[in-house]
């Protein structure tokens, strides 16, 4: 499979089947996460892998949807302000260094037949006080991670043109 053929399969997967995770494949996961570029390669990430129901039963309050209370795995992406590159304008690279790893982790969920769907709709703060995490830590987003039930890539995903997104030398709209 290319990589555009790999690209063009994911898609957000939002019903899993009940069926348990291989640890080397969610390893497998984490280490594409953290084989991803970050601003001077800092490396501002830090993520909790949570399998325990009654852990994911209290970040579920965090986006109480039922579908996702169907996925084995969440992956609690979180980014490290305290280690994120500055730009000279005070820019954090913080959410786009994490971003660029989920980005990866996602894809290599599809490679291994996961399904995953980027979330960052939820409680942040909730989020950030169940974990009991430390100030300098964000949490960026949450990943479900599992077997999809249904396939759906099939369907044909809407996306604007290249002649829409691309300008060539200078800005064209």
């Amino acid at each position: 499979m290319t990589f555009l053929d790999l690209a063009k399969k994911r898609y957000s997967v939002r019903k899993y089947m009940d069926k348990e995770i291989e640890k080397e494949k969610i390893m497998d996961i984490l280490e594409a996460g953290r084989y991803a570029p970050s601003a001077v390669n800092f490396q501002p990430l830090h993520f909790i892998v949570i399998t325990d129901s009654e852990i994911k039963k209290k970040i579920y309050e965090t986006y109480p949807r039922p579908w996702f209370q169907t996925a084995p795995v969440i992956i609690i992406a979180c980014g490290d302000h305290s280690k994120s590159w500055k730009r000279k304008d005070n820019k954090d690279h913080c959410d786009i260094d994490v971003a660029i790893a989920i980005d990866h982790m996602t894809l290599a969920a599809t490679d291994l037949g996961l399904g995953t769907c980027w979330i960052c709709a939820f409680d942040a703060k909730l989020c950030h006080e169940l974990l009991d995490l430390p100030e300098h830590l964000e949490v960026v987003a949450l990943l479900p991670l599992g077997y999809p039930e249904e396939e759906e890539h099939n369907k044909e995903k809407v996306r604007q043109s290249l002649e829409d997104i691309v300008s060539w030398e200078v800005y064209q709209s």
